[in-house]
């Protein structure tokens, strides 16, 4: 199984980043211009926070843009672990896009609950215009992990003893992921080799899973595609 058609490998994180705003800002400009609204999937991890910092100093139409997670840990709202912290962090606690089109999952409620009310939120703005994932070592993707099933009919997954700690997430499904009008992935690091070797023999990865559907971009770093 071969990696996305579309993959470019660029120098580090840092320009892997960079690049990533600009693909992002040209998403949300098509998007607005053709239908008015700008719908934003986030991941986390330390290359999607280096792209959200350099976000909150860009110039766009904020006020069409509206903010989704791809996952998050069920722990306090405060949480410095949590998705929704550190993107707060890095950009939208500056930012001009309004509270009310940012969606973060209430993940503090417990998966079962938080998935089944994300699951009501997303649907109206499905499919999504951008999604935005990374990937871990073991080829997990958002908290879809490696040798876990979940319910093909689910938009929203509710999970269980995640190999990394807190054990209970929740994860968009790889059904309302892959259906996005562009997924971008973002893998750096040379801690991402042997994943990607595994994805490259057709191994069944959660992140070969979702990148098997169309108009999925990869963005490498050279030591990640070493």
């Amino acid at each position: 199984m071969s990696l996305p058609e579309q993959t470019e490998v660029l120098a580090d994180s840092a320009a892997v980043a960079a690049e990533a705003v600009t693909r992002i800002l040209q998403a949300a400009t098509a998007a607005i211009a053709e239908r008015g609204a700008f719908h934003l999937v986030l991941a986390g991890g330390r290359t999607p926070e280096a792209a959200y910092r350099l976000l909150a100093g860009s110039d766009a139409d904020w006020a069409n843009w509206h903010i989704w997670y791809g996952d998050e840990r069920c722990l306090p709202v405060e949480d410095e672990q949590r998705n929704s912290v550190m993107v707060a962090t890095a950009w939208l606690a500056s930012s001009t896009i309004p509270a009310a089109q940012q969606h973060p999952m209430a993940a503090e409620l417990g998966a079962e609950v938080a998935a089944s009310r994300y699951a009501r939120e997303i649907a109206p703005a499905l499919p999504f215009d951008l999604v935005l994932l990374g990937m871990g070592e073991d080829g997990h993707t958002a908290s879809l992990f490696p040798g876990q099933s979940h319910s093909a009919d689910e938009l929203v997954h509710a999970v269980h003893d995640s190999p990394k700690p807190p054990p209970d997430r929740v994860s968009l499904s790889a059904a309302s992921i892959s259906s996005a009008r562009a997924v971008l992935m973002l893998v750096t690091g040379s801690g991402k080799r042997d994943a990607l070797a595994r994805w490259r023999a057709g191994e069944a990865l959660p992140i070969a899973a979702v990148a098997a559907a169309s108009n999925v971009q990869l963005l490498l770093d050279a030591a990640a595609a070493a």
